[in-house]
C-alpha cells in the first residue's frame, strides 16, 4: 500500500492566506449590511492587498497547484465580484427603482465572467502571456466599483444624493471588466537601478498615506490607475495595425 503523499506545511501558505481573504471579503458584506460602510471598504481594500500576497507566496515557495489557482479565482469571485456589489447596493442603490440591484447585478456577472476568461487563457498553451490584462482585472474592477464610496468617506463629494449616478458608474465598471482591450499590469512594470531609490521613497510616501489618509489615498489611487487605463486606450487605438 503507498504511503500518503506529504509536503512542507509552508506549502500550504498562500491557500491560507487566499482563505483569510475570502474570510475578510465576506465579512466585509457583514459590515455593509450592518450599515457599517468605513469597517466595511476597509476590510475589502484589505483582501485586495492579500489577493496580491497569496500568488507571490505560491511563487516564492514554489508552492502553485491547480487547487490553489482555482481556490484564488473562486475567492476573488466572491472579494471582488459579490462583496462590492453588494457594499455598494448598501451604499447607495437599494432606492433607485430597481435600477440599483440590476447594476449590482450586473457587476457581479461581469466580474464572474471576466475571472472565467482569464482561467481559460491561463490554461491555454497557444495564448502567450504579453504582461498585461485583457479588460481591468477584478481586484481594481471593485476598487472602481467603490470609487463613490471613498469619495463619500474622504469628504470629498457625497454622491448619495444622486443615485442615478452611482448605478451608471457601477454598469461602466462592470463593462471595462469585460472589455477587450488591454490594460497595464504593475507585475510587468520594470524599474532601473538608478530609480530604484525613487520608487522606495514613493512607497515611503504610499505607505504614510493609507496609515494616515487611507480614503484620500484609495481616491488617488482611484484616479490615478483610471488615467492609466485612459492613456493605455489613447496608446492602443495610436498603434498601428500590422499588414495583413
Amino acid at each position: 500500500m503507498a504511503e500518503p503523499r506529504r509536503f512542507a506545511l509552508t506549502a500550504l501558505l498562500p491557500n491560507l492566506v487566499t482563505i483569510l481573504g475570502l474570510c475578510t471579503g465576506l465579512t466585509a458584506v457583514r459590515f455593509a449590511f450592518d450599515g457599517q460602510m468605513r469597517t466595511a471598504a476597509v476590510l475589502l481594500v484589505v483582501a485586495a492587498l492579500l489577493d496580491a500576497t497569496d500568488g507571490a507566496l505560491a511563487r516564492k515557495l514554489d508552492a502553485a497547484s491547480p487547487f490553489g489557482a482555482e481556490l484564488d479565482s473562486l475567492s476573488d469571485f466572491v472579494c471582488f465580484g459579490v462583496a462590492p456589489a453588494l457594499l455598494v447596493y448598501a451604499f447607495a442603490l437599494s432606492d433607485v427603482y430597481g435600477l440599483g440591484w440590476v447594476a449590482a447585478l450586473f457587476f457581479a456577472i461581469c466580474c464572474c465572467l471576466r475571472l472565467a476568461r482569464f482561467n481559460v487563457a491561463a490554461k491555454d498553451p497557444d495564448v502567450q502571456g504579453d504582461g498585461s490584462f485583457q479588460g481591468v482585472p477584478a481586484p481594481a474592477g471593485a476598487m472602481l466599483c467603490l470609487f463613490p464610496v471613498f469619495l463619500d468617506h474622504a469628504d470629498v463629494v457625497d454622491l448619495r444624493e444622486v443615485p442615478l449616478v452611482i448605478a451608471l458608474w457601477v454598469l461602466f465598471v462592470g463593462g471595462l471588466m469585460v472589455a477587450s482591450f488591454r490594460t497595464v499590469s504593475l507585475k510587468s512594470m520594470r524599474v532601473s537601478r538608478e530609480n530604484a531609490i525613487w520608487v522606495l521613497l514613493a512607497a515611503a510616501v504610499v505607505i504614510g498615506l493609507m496609515l494616515t489618509r487611507l480614503w484620500l489615498f484609495c481616491v488617488l489611487a482611484s484616479v490615478l490607475y483610471m488615467a492609466l487605463l485612459a492613456w493605455g486606450a489613447v496608446k492602443g487605438r495610436r498603434r498601428p495595425q500590422a499588414e495583413p
